[in-house]
């Protein structure tokens, strides 16, 4: 599906904010994690690369943006969709995140998380949402 595809069918559900993620995976299949700091609104929850879309701007642009900012790697490639799942924001607002797998430029800088690793998803995962568990698992 294309970026523009995705935004349709949004745009149609009704879903009033966009949210992008990213999924990086390590040479042996592992995928990046992120903590969400215990002051933050759902905190000590892992989860993948994400945030928010600005007004004006494309899915891929955002992904870029939001990877760079959360975790100091360049996406290099974006290489398909992964998965979409809806949420409410803290705001309340019905909200989509479309999740992206990407190739990445090293290393891990992290701006807003305390923490990361490197998680097989065919192993115990951390405390990560029931979407994002959902979204890896069905991977394989």
């Amino acid at each position: 599906m294309t970026p523009e595809t995705l935004l349709t069918g949004a745009r149609r559900d009704g879903i009033e904010k966009y949210v992008v993620g990213a999924l990086v995976t390590d040479q042996e299949g592992r995928v990046l994690l992120l903590r969400r700091r215990a002051d933050d609104f759902l905190g000590g929850l892992w989860e993948l690369p994400s945030g928010g879309v600005e007004p004006g701007e494309g899915l891929e642009d955002a992904l870029r943006r939001e990877v760079l900012e959360e975790t100091g790697l360049t996406v290099t490639g974006v290489t398909g969709h992964a998965g979409s799942f809806d949420y409410t924001s803290r705001s309340g607002r019905r909200t989509r995140q479309f999740t992206f797998a990407v190739t990445v430029a090293p290393p891990v800088t992290l701006t807003e998380h305390d923490d990361f690793t490197w998680a097989d998803r065919d192993h115990e995962l951390p405390a990560v949402s029931d979407e994002t568990r959902a979204l890896l698992v069905g991977r394989g």
